[in-house]
């Protein structure tokens, strides 16, 4: 055994006559007097391989220990199918048990669980179809992340994790400190700060986990022209609802010499290339979402990847939301940050298509971006899909030393923590641009699965790190 074994994706395009091995884990077996049939899976593809086992033919212990969630190996020849769903099954010669699994304990059985349950048991869900789907599609869709970007010439830059300044300037950060000491109490003991002084701590000053690579991968466009940051991230929101996790992965292009409408090119070029791939490769993975999740995915999924994207202002958009005669939960009004009731209209209703929004009013945008003329908008650009909304952030940069160093003093941030930041506008300052967008965020598009919790391995949110 070994690395190079056929996986069944494989062997299930196989000719029939041919004598192969078959790893995975039993989905299923079902007894007739004269046969039995075990579907299987190893998780290289959606559909099971059927393995047929003729009464006599196995040792009949071996057999009957093939229970759901059991590990195995049969040897035996490729056959025609007898029946439909899959064009060829295995006719079992040999069998090696690897490992049984309790049917009576085991949690992952044949009929359906809430994803709930599947959240409990997430070190086993991966076996399961739902899953086993959005692993697939993850997985691909960060293959085609990276080769978008490498295809390009861009640069994959590792930033840091742990950082001393906060990119939003919003708080909701993860402290980071090694002084902590248990302190014995009546119900236990606790963990206590061992002195308020940050100097003494670890890293000489506070320090945090990342809500974003942004500022970091910027250092790096100043000298390589383009790159892009694709890693994990945290926020500390106490948040419970179904689009918010407490670590999440961010993707992060940065461009020198680029304005806002290069960077609206880019994010248009990105989303339809990432979205066609899966399309392309992923084909059982999502029309099984189609029919068991949202009905609407395959459809909405060729529509974007076939789109050109709508360019609308944000003012623009802002009076056809008030002419629109809706009645939104939110209303609507010229400086609100808009909601995803108004984005979802724009895209489904009011065009039909994905929307890009520029020039945001400034008081509802991060520090860095650069400010228009008009001294009440920056160039910021917002990609508006159907069925979600949002799905990428993103603005051309403030270049001008002056102009953030009073944009800072204006949002009271701390200066001197953005020293480095602000070296950029003054040694050789350059134009440039980028985007964020969440990587969890495009899954849940690309798989039409309601909960973020649903499309990360092990998902971390308020009380819940179990994994």
């Amino acid at each position: 055994m070994d690395y190079r074994r056929t996986y069944l994706r494989d062997l299930l395009k196989g000719e029939p006559g041919t004598t192969v091995d078959a790893y995975g884990w039993v989905k299923t077996r079902r007894d007739s007097k004269t046969v039995s049939f075990v579907q299987l899976n190893d998780g290289s593809c959606f559909a099971d391989l059927q393995v047929v086992i003729e009464s006599g033919t196995l040792d009949e212990n071996v057999v009957k220990q093939l229970n759901t969630g059991a590990c195995v190996r049969f040897t035996g020849e490729l056959v025609a199918s007898q029946g439909g769903g899959q064009s060829v099954e295995l006719k079992a010669k040999e069998v090696e048990l690897f490992g049984a699994a309790d049917p009576t304990t085991y949690p992952l059985q044949k009929k359906g669980a809430t994803m709930e349950f599947l959240r409990e048991i997430a070190h086993l869900r991966v076996r399961g179809n739902t899953f086993g789907a959005v692993t697939r599609v993850r997985d691909r869709a960060a293959w085609a992340v990276h080769r978008f970007f490498q295809e390009r010439g861009f640069r994959w830059i590792h930033t840091p994790i742990i950082t001393a300044s906060d990119c939003e300037g919003a708080g909701s950060m993860f402290s980071v400190t090694t002084a902590l000491e248990a302190v014995p109490t009546a119900e236990g003991s606790k963990y206590v700060l061992r002195q308020s002084d940050p100097k003494q701590d670890f890293f000489g000053k506070p320090a945090y986990l990342t809500v974003s690579g942004q500022l970091n991968v910027e250092t790096f466009a100043m000298g390589l022209t383009n790159v892009y940051t694709f890693g994990p991230t945290f926020r500390a929101e106490n948040s419970n609802s179904v689009r918010h996790l407490a670590e999440f992965w961010m993707i992060e292009p940065e461009m020198a010499f680029c304005d806002i409408v290069g960077d609206m090119n880019l994010a248009e070029e990105f989303v339809r290339e990432v979205i066609q791939d899966v399309l392309d490769h992923c084909a059982p993975d999502i029309e099984f979402f189609n029919q068991r999740v949202d009905n609407t995915v395959l459809e909405t999924l060729r529509h974007v990847a076939e789109s050109n994207f709508e360019r609308m202002t944000y003012t623009e958009a802002v009076k056809h939301l008030e002419a629109s005669g809706e009645s939104f939960e939110f209303p609507v009004s010229w400086g609100m940050d808009l909601q995803s009731e108004h984005e979802r209209w724009l895209t489904e209703k009011k065009v039909g298509r994905p929307v890009i929004l520029t020039d945001y009013p400034k008081e509802i945008k991060a520090f860095y971006m650069r400010q228009n003329e008009d001294g009440q908008t920056v160039r910021a650009m917002d990609v508006l899909v159907p069925r979600i909304g949002e799905l990428i952030g993103g603005s051309q940069r403030e270049e001008r030393l002056d102009v953030l160093e009073a944009r800072i003093d204006e949002l009271g941030l701390e200066k001197e923590v953005y020293w480095w930041y602000l070296d950029l506008r003054r040694f050789g300052s350059a134009p440039h641009s980028g985007f964020g967008l969440g990587f969890e965020r495009l899954i849940m598009y690309l798989t039409g699965m309601k909960n973020i919790r649903d499309v990360i391995p092990y998902h971390r949110a308020p009380g819940q790190a179990d994994f």
